[in-house]
């Protein structure tokens, strides 16, 4: 049978993962204690010092004792009340697990006691009690962090770091509880001091800014006994990865794969699986959600899955709909009712599309374009294919069969027709295509630019006036690792305070787009590949972007000779059936799929 320091050793290594779960287990039991204060200090990232000293109920000398052992928790008295778990925590884990790796010191005083008291502990073996003077509330200290656990130690990362994941568990447990005032010294300086609230609106403002305020709208709903609530943004404001998903179950931060799954069927499919903002609260009562899945608490289970996942599907579709966003495919009922669809005009498309119809007039061919691949300021586009030779094209018809040299997907093929709404027929020499345009010039572009850039160095546009973003602790902490290549990539950047960046300028083949969103998806990409491939992956997005923005759209009428071109240039790419975005640019059929389908021999 192990030991009982063993076994808190052991509870650390699921409990405590780095400093940032300190704060998280010492903010959730400030909180139970019903504080309406919060001060954390932290020196070095958290190794040197974690103080979280509070303004709640305290405890007397028996139960600071008692505190500190394996199992004791005063939340739950028998297995009855892990079914109706109304506080953060429960286990009776966290303080054992902390003070056995670590030099930890408790001092708390109830409001009624003439004095308080304090308990010492030093990698979980209990050194002193005694009186104390202190305020009403808890003050824990936690010094040294895996002093006795040196490979734990050896796996924290840098102090900016660590600071950075206890920075942004600061702000998750400051969203949800507006009504509590917070502050945040890290090494000294002050990083947050955070005033009561009497909203959930003025706390994320006071955090997060007006600019970011203005682009979430409100969500409020309620479906049975689930009532969700909190802000979204639009589908245009979206991150790479999920850290802007702040969820939130019964105020814990947490999530589920039902939620995860629901807000990804409540927003339209996004362009490179891109993840929207939100700030969701998710409330129920509390014997229909079961908390007791790990240690950290990080993840739930319901018991009725799939009216929460509903409740989340229809409170984010009501609110996107309102603000004019189209509703996803299979939205609750909540939409019936709605006003259906403009009925369409297939004169109109037909006529769009150069399509035959029996009571049109003939349309006239397009008229012989004066480049290759003409664009509206042909001269100035940086994208134009007439760079590339192509072969001898005819433009006053679509039925000229044209040879592709020797590698080609293809060696001979010739334009059947235009299908609605966008697409192009082709017949190849042993099938047929279906072509996308739009997605065939995306991939021409972005192969083309990947090999310009790939030759040259990085040029830099200087904005007109210097941009100023303000970031998460984790982003600000991304960019500022990697600030010497992002110089050396073309960005004129420096830090601003703790929390913000100025940018000065941008590589030129970003001109027009948003600095924040590209630092933050360039930070994401070289912390998940590393430097050598991360800068390769902010290469070939960022082209990709660029491609995209200048590429020819699906619904724009392209002239014989335009069309030729590209499918003559996406004959020469490396890779021609895919768009830089992962969107098929043809669909093939053989002609002896045709023959099967039919029957025939």
């Amino acid at each position: 049978m192990l030991s009982t320091h063993v076994a808190n050793k052991i509870a650390a290594g699921e409990v405590v993962e780095r400093p940032a779960s300190v704060v998280k287990e010492l903010l959730e039991n400030a909180l139970d204690a019903e504080a309406t204060r919060v001060d954390i200090i932290i020196t070095a990232g958290g190794r040197k010092l974690i103080s979280v000293a509070d303004n709640g109920r305290g405890m007397n000398r028996d139960d600071a004792i008692l505190a500190i052992e394996r199992q004791a928790t005063s939340k739950i008295k028998d297995v009855d009340d892990i079914e109706h778990i109304a506080t953060f925590g429960f286990r009776g884990e966290a303080l054992a697990s902390i003070a056995s790796v670590a030099r930890f010191t408790l001092s708390t005083r109830q409001t009624a006691d003439d004095f308080g008291t304090e308990v010492t502990l030093i990698g979980g073996k209990l050194q002193d009690v005694k009186d104390c003077g202190c305020p009403p509330g808890t003050c824990i200290e936690v010094r040294d962090l895996f002093f006795n656990v040196p490979a734990r130690r050896n796996f924290l990362r840098a102090y900016q770091t660590e600071q950075a994941y206890i920075r942004n568990t600061f702000l998750l447990h400051a969203i949800a509880h507006p009504h509590v005032a917070f502050t945040l010294k890290c090494d000294g300086d002050l990083a947050y001091e955070l005033a009561p609230c009497d909203t959930l609106h003025d706390r994320i403002m006071e955090i997060a800014g007006h600019e970011e305020m203005d682009r979430l709208l409100p969500i409020e709903y309620t479906l049975g006994y689930v009532r969700v609530f909190g802000y979204a943004a639009t589908p245009a404001w979206t991150r790479a990865d999920r850290i802007g998903q702040r969820v939130y179950i019964n105020r814990r931060p947490a999530t589920a794969p039902a939620i995860i799954n629901a807000i990804s069927e409540a927003y339209p499919k996004m362009e490179g699986n891109r993840k929207p903002i939100l700030y969701l609260f998710v409330d129920l009562p509390p014997e229909e959600v079961d908390v007791n899945v790990h240690p950290t608490k990080r993840e739930v289970r319901f018991r009725n899955t799939k009216a929460v996942r509903d409740a989340v599907i229809a409170a984010i579709s009501q609110t996107l709909h309102s603000h004019g966003t189209p509703l996803p495919a299979g939205a609750p009922s909540h939409t019936e009712g709605l006003p259906p669809p403009p009925s369409v005009d297939v004169s109109r498309i037909s006529t769009a599309f150069n399509l035959p119809a029996t009571d049109m007039a003939p349309v006239a061919p397009p008229p012989r374009p004066v480049a290759p691949f003409p664009f509206e300021t042909p001269s100035a586009s940086p994208f134009s294919s007439a760079s590339r030779p192509h072969p001898p094209v005819r433009t006053d018809a679509e039925d000229v069969v044209i040879n592709m040299p020797s590698g080609a997907p293809w060696t001979q093929f010739r334009i059947v027709g235009r299908l609605s709404p966008g697409y192009v027929l082709l017949e190849t020499n042993d099938g047929y295509t279906v072509l996308d345009p739009a997605a065939a010039h995306e991939r021409v572009l972005y192969e083309r630019l990947l090999g310009e850039s790939g030759a040259a160095p990085y040029a830099s546009q200087q904005l007109l006036i210097p941009q100023t973003i303000e970031l998460t602790p984790i982003d600000y902490r991304r960019i500022e690792t990697i600030l010497p290549i992002l110089h050396e990539m073309g960005f004129a950047i420096e830090a601003f305070g703790q929390t913000a960046f100025i940018v000065n300028a941008l590589p030129d083949i970003l001109a027009g787009t948003s600095s924040e969103a590209v630092l933050i998806d360039t930070a994401a990409a070289f912390e998940e590949a590393g430097s050598k491939r991360g800068r390769e992956r902010w290469r070939e997005e960022i082209i990709a972007k660029a491609a995209s923005r200048a590429a020819v759209r699906s619904r724009r009428t392209l002239a014989h000779a335009e069309l030729s071109a590209i499918i003559v240039d996406l004959a020469g790419c490396t890779m021609p059936y895919t768009s830089p975005f992962g969107r098929p640019t043809m669909i093939y059929t053989s002609f002896r799929e045709l023959d099967r389908r039919f029957g025939r021999s």
